[in-house]
């Protein structure tokens, strides 16, 4: 008959006993000294040798008011200070502005040129990593508190605080000089349409001279042609006149001859010849009627009718050829014209561009110089740092020691599993081969 003995099988659970995982690990406290110690150490060593990088930075402020003031009242060019901080920030943030400064000061960057790479490539790493730009917008901008922060991280052989500070001074420069082109442009613009409106006054000057003129020597052309028909007209009438009267007088005396009449008389005079009577009368004659022409006799009408055929001209007499020959003579030479053709200096005869001149005059006396204008204030200019930023080495240590911790309870957890783990297949191989004995017949 065969005996059956109990079995003392030990129970294994799925449940994790924490207080005895706990002593496990706190057994194996030298291992993970150990790992943490050495994990410190590679830690240490890293951030001893680990290139060095530092930070520096500069800020910048809108100009104090009075800076711009001069710029602002030439009532050209208006640059509020909060525009000009911005107008230096775009610059500051310009890839074209950057690439020229790093063009122009290789000595600064030798640290980033390569050989095998070329200009444009070596500051394309430098603007990547070095710079970064805090700028505020239009509207924060005009903020009395609103400020630019530029920074700059760069290794220990590059010379940060020249490469910022030149920038900045370079930005500004470059803007001052664009400022200094736009306002330069801009009063040449204006001084060009000044002197545009002031030609074009000049060419109506001339042109209402010139008709005036023409208007004056018009008039006086007429005016003589006309006063020379009338001279004309004059000297033809005076010759018929003339004609009539040798006409008048040849058949005057005609009549004088046929008369017997040779001494002037009067036809009362003529009648008392005939008559007898005493010749001590003294005879007064009133008559209305014009006495004939023939009673001059024809001594007298001969004397007239001989000087009106010798002469040769009737001019003297009519006072009115005296005056047309006042008023040609007169017409020979317009003083109006005269004096108008013999002006010097018309440009004072111009009218309504005192106003124009006056403007020339105060553009060409503004200072375009803006060599000295501060466009915004350096609140803080870049200086040497007192320390690198990179590496950090007491947070690299503490990182180091922690993760060295990390790895050394998690060595030790791994290897209690495993310890664990075989004992548990030791005990359960030798609980099979008591099984196995007790089982056995009994002889």
């Amino acid at each position: 008959m065969n005996q059956i003995s109990p079995i003392n099988s030990s129970v294994t659970s799925d449940e994790i006993d924490l207080f005895e995982l706990f002593h496990a690990i706190w057994r194996q406290k030298i291992l993970i000294v150990g790992c943490t110690i050495l994990a410190g150490v590679l830690g240490a060593s890293y951030a001893t040798v680990a290139p060095k990088q530092y930070e520096v930075s500069s800020v910048l402020r809108p100009a104090a008011i009075n800076e711009l003031d001069a710029l602002n009242r030439s009532e050209v060019y208006k640059l509020p200070p909060s525009e000009a901080l911005v107008k230096v920030g775009a610059q500051l943030d310009s890839y074209g502005a950057r690439l020229a400064f790093f063009k122009s000061h290789k000595d600064l960057f030798n640290a980033y040129l390569s050989p095998g790479l070329s200009v444009e490539q070596s500051f394309e790493n430098f603007n990547r990593s070095g710079i970064s730009l805090s700028v505020p917008d239009s509207k924060a901008a005009e903020s009395p508190n609103s400020a630019i922060r530029l920074e700059l991280q760069y290794p220990s052989d590059v010379d940060g605080v020249a490469i910022l500070n030149g920038l900045v001074d370079y930005a500004i420069a470059a803007q001052r000089e664009q400022v200094g082109a736009g306002l330069k442009v801009i009063v040449n613009n204006r001084l060009a349409e000044l002197k545009g409106k002031i030609d074009a006054a000049r060419a109506n000057y001339d042109t209402e001279k010139e008709s005036k003129i023409a208007v004056l020597l018009e008039a006086d052309r007429l005016k003589r042609a006309q006063l020379q028909d009338e001279l004309k007209g004059l000297r033809l009438q005076m010759k018929i006149e003339r004609t009539d009267r040798l006409a008048e007088l040849a058949e005057a005396i005609s009549i004088a001859k046929s008369m017997g009449i040779n001494q002037p008389t009067t036809p009362s005079s003529m009648a008392d010849t005939n008559r007898a009577g005493s010749s001590q009368v003294v005879r007064t004659e009133i008559s209305n009627q014009k006495i004939p022409l023939y009673f001059l006799g024809t001594e007298a009408l001969e004397a007239e009718r001989n000087a009106l055929q010798k002469r040769t001209s009737d001019d003297f007499t009519s006072g009115r050829i005296a005056e047309i020959g006042k008023e040609l003579q007169l017409l020979d030479t317009n003083r109006e014209v005269e004096i108008l053709q013999k002006r010097g200096n018309e440009d004072i005869f111009l009218r309504d561009v005192e106003p124009l001149r006056t403007e020339i005059a105060r553009l060409r006396s503004l200072n375009i110089d803006m060599s000295n204008l501060e466009l915004v204030s350096i609140d803080r200019r870049a200086q040497e740092p007192l320390g690198p930023t990179k590496p950090r080495k007491l947070v690299i240590l503490a990182l180091s020691l922690v993760a060295g911790a990390f790895v050394g309870v998690l060595i030790a957890l791994i290897r209690h599993l495993i310890l664990s783990y075989r004992q548990s297949r030791s005990v359960a191989g030798t609980s099979s081969g008591r099984q196995r004995i007790d089982d056995s017949p009994v002889l």
